[in-house]
C-alpha cells in the first residue's frame, strides 16, 4: 500500500476546507441564518442585523461569495446577497445534529 494521497482527493479536501472555513465564524453563521430566513438582504441591512459597520460586513460577505456560498446582485447603488445553493441548510442541520449528539453523550455520562 502506498503512503501517498491521491492528488485529486487532496485537491478536493483543500477545496472543501476553503468552503467550510468561509462559514466558520459566528457572524457568517448569523448572516447565513438570516439569508436562509429572508432569502435576500442588502449589505446595509445585514450590517445592521449583525451589529457591524458596512465595511466589516462586506468583508464577511465577500469571503462567503468567493467560496461560492453566496451570490450578489446590484440594484442601483445597493448590493443584495442571497445563498447560492440552498443545500447549505443541510450542512447547518448536520452541524446541529453533531452538536446535539455530543451533548446527549455528555448528559449520558452524568446520569
Amino acid at each position: 500500500m502506498s503512503g501517498t494521497i491521491d492528488p485529486k482527493l487532496r485537491a478536493r479536501c483543500q477545496f472543501r476546507a476553503r468552503i467550510v472555513k468561509a462559514i466558520a465564524h459566528p457572524v457568517r453563521l448569523l448572516i447565513l441564518e438570516e439569508l436562509l430566513r429572508s432569502g435576500s438582504r442588502c449589505v446595509c441591512e445585514i450590517a445592521e442585523l449583525v451589529g457591524l459597520d458596512m465595511s466589516t460586513a462586506s468583508r464577511h460577505l465577500a469571503q462567503m461569495k468567493e467560496a461560492g456560498i453566496l451570490t450578489d446582485e446590484r440594484k442601483g447603488a445597493m448590493t443584495f446577497y442571497r445563498i447560492r445553493t440552498p443545500c447549505v441548510l443541510q450542512f447547518l442541520e448536520c452541524i446541529d445534529r453533531v452538536a446535539q449528539e455530543g451533548l446527549e453523550k455528555q448528559l449520558d455520562l452524568l446520569r
